[in-house]
Formats: C-alpha cells, sequence, structure tokens
C-alpha cells in the first residue's frame, strides 16, 4: 500500500472532521454530525482507494468500488466491507438532506441525537478497522 501526500491529505481531512463531530453533537447541530460523518467516511474510503493504487472515482459513495478492488484490500477490511459498504451507501443518502433539506424535510428539525450517535459510530466502524 502506497500513501502519498494526497492520500495523507484526505486522512487529515477526515480526522478533523472526526473532532468537528463531538462539537457539533454538543452544540445539538445533529444535520451537521450527519454531514460530516458521511464526508469523512467517504474521505477515508477515498484514501484506501488510493492507497492500493486504485482510480478514486468523483462518487460520494465508493462501496462498489471497493468491492471492484477487494482483493487489493487489507485483510481487516475485506472481512468488514460489507459492513463499511452499508454505512458508505446509508450516509450518502443522507448527504443532500442533512445539509439542505427540503420543503418538506428541514434538517434542524429532522434530525435527533439518535441520528447523531449512529452517524458517529459509523466512521468509527470504518476506521477502527
Amino acid at each position: 500500500m502506497k500513501r502519498d501526500e494526497l492520500t495523507a491529505a484526505y486522512l487529515k481531512k477526515a480526522e478533523v472532521r472526526f473532532r468537528a463531530l463531538s462539537f457539533y453533537r454538543d452544540h445539538e447541530a445533529y444535520s451537521d454530525v450527519v454531514r460530516e460523518a458521511q464526508e469523512m467516511v467517504e474521505l477515508l474510503l477515498k484514501a484506501v482507494l488510493r492507497a492500493i493504487g486504485a482510480e478514486v472515482p468523483k462518487l460520494h459513495d465508493v462501496g462498489r468500488v471497493l468491492e471492484k478492488h477487494r482483493a487489493m484490500l487489507p485483510l481487516v477490511l475485506n472481512e468488514s466491507l460489507p459492513e463499511i459498504k452499508k454505512i458508505s451507501k446509508r450516509l450518502r443518502k443522507e448527504r443532500e438532506l442533512s445539509f439542505y433539506g427540503a420543503e418538506d424535510f428541514i434538517p434542524t428539525e429532522e434530525y435527533d441525537l439518535e441520528d447523531a450517535s449512529l452517524a458517529m459510530r459509523d466512521p468509527n466502524s470504518c476506521s477502527a478497522r
């Protein structure tokens, strides 16, 4: 696995977002926890793709790309891939709603502590591997 400057930058950006999650949660900005968790997972998974030498697509959910390169993943990630894909897909679905909302979906009213807690567990599930 390689680690170049861009891969390192992705990991640093993910670390900053990880630290921000507690701030947002503590200030009851639950929709922001969801959004930042999604970005963190996306950055972590794109760092993995770069590290294995795979092309990084301009997509927010790279689960299928990871699956395509499964044989190149470290064993611990390979074993966790179904869960990682599930997390990435779920957070991707929340990406726009948690940030922009919709006429019938106000993010600051729709997301709660339970949503934030789930979103905070997701990056840990992806990064602790």
